[in-house]
């Protein structure tokens, strides 16, 4: 994306739709366009301005048409490019290609879910793989396991550490009044909940929600499908996504105010930092312990809950690129990190397959 020009667009409006259950026969092109609504709302257009309508979910095969057709708009430009919870990351970049080309003036990026309303298994069908599917893994949880298992064996990290990540989540959470978890969380109690897949206990493991929502440099890599075909577990796609995007906004990690990471599970958080360049390979676990990445920590790290304790409607990607532009706007109360200018979204797909790299700023940083 070496092509994109640095601060050449901006995000102007940003919403969630309903967020955590849902009221009855609500569907995804639903959420969609209440987050568009409102996101219109939030600066101050209408429909007649939208001319590029990106957009995906799981829930629909053809999900522009479905929401064009709902919202009564015919765009210029319209793009369902699907790559899981990352695909939103790869908006933001397919955005901008698309308004320096003059394709479109105003695009929208939207997304919705109801895998709360409808159970996980019909919002996301499982496809069968011949390498995986005969030992009946507990999806995605079984994948990721795998990848912080190799992790705890190859640098000793620790399972008080991958807790430390959810209660780090958990203390910003408390912080947000539309979070969907309201009650504190001490690492005993992760460690001491449900066991779902080894080193995951169920508080190691996102939300499952419904919701919606809609909406500077970035980086994108697609390393494997399948986590049987992951190169190195403990090593993800954001290693050159996360370059990628500070060579084209012209920073590095220590230029960042806020992280937005994508926590599927408490391992996403410890890799992504490493990969991103906030703590050297191995160091993670350490890196997180201590309350680190709470509120009161050196480095502000979902600030909003994260997936773990905010919200997880299945593909959790765009709600980074909410909270992070909200951060920028200091528009986020008492979680609001003072001072921000800068922010990184990074977004994750499938089982740590694809990941892309946005890095927000304000005008003072363009």
């Amino acid at each position: 994306m070496d092509g994109l020009q640095r601060g050449s667009v901006a995000i102007v409006g940003v919403a969630e739709s309903d967020l955590g259950a849902v009221a009855q026969d609500m569907s995804p092109v639903d959420l969609m366009a209440q987050g568009i609504h409102r996101a219109l709302a939030d600066c101050g257009l209408g429909l007649r301005d939208v001319d590029g309508l990106i957009c995906a979910t799981a829930q629909s095969r053809t999900s522009g048409l479905a929401l064009a057709e709902y919202l009564g708009i015919s765009p210029a430009f319209v793009d369902t490019t699907i790559l899981g919870g990352s695909s939103f990351m790869f908006h933001v970049a397919h955005a901008q290609a698309a308004l320096q080309l003059g394709l479109c003036k105003v695009a929208v990026i939207a997304y919705g879910s109801t895998q709360r309303t409808i159970g996980r298994r019909h919002a996301s069908v499982r496809e069968y793989n011949p390498y995986e599917t005969p030992f009946r893994p507990f999806l995605p949880s079984t994948a990721y396991a795998l990848a912080a298992s190799r992790h705890m064996h190859q640098y000793g990290t620790t399972r008080e550490q991958l807790a430390a990540v959810a209660v780090a989540a958990r203390e910003w959470a408390l912080l947000n009044p539309v979070a969907w978890e309201k009650k504190p969380l001490t690492i005993a109690e992760v460690l001491s909940s449900r066991m779902i897949s080894y080193p995951f206990t169920v508080r190691d493991c996102c939300l499952v929600t419904d919701g919606g929502g809609a909406v500077i440099g970035c980086g994108q890599a697609i390393t494997h499908a399948n986590i049987s075909s992951m190169p190195d577990l403990t090593v993800t796609g954001a290693l050159p996504s996360g370059r990628a995007a500070y060579r084209v906004a012209g920073l590095g990690a220590k230029d960042i105010d806020v992280v937005e990471l994508y926590d599927a599970f408490t391992i996403n958080t410890i890799l992504f930092l490493e990969d991103l360049g906030f703590c050297p390979k191995g160091e993670g676990g350490s890196f997180v312990a201590d309350g680190r990445i709470a509120p009161k920590g050196s480095l502000p790290v979902n600030t909003n809950g994260g997936g773990l304790s905010y919200c997880h409607p299945g593909m959790y990607g765009l709600f980074l690129l909410i909270e992070a532009t909200r951060q920028l706007r200091h528009e986020c109360g008492a979680r609001q990190v003072a001072d921000c200018e800068t922010a990184i979204a990074h977004g994750n797909g499938g089982v740590l397959s694809s990941q892309a790299t946005v890095i927000l700023g304000t005008q003072a940083t363009v």
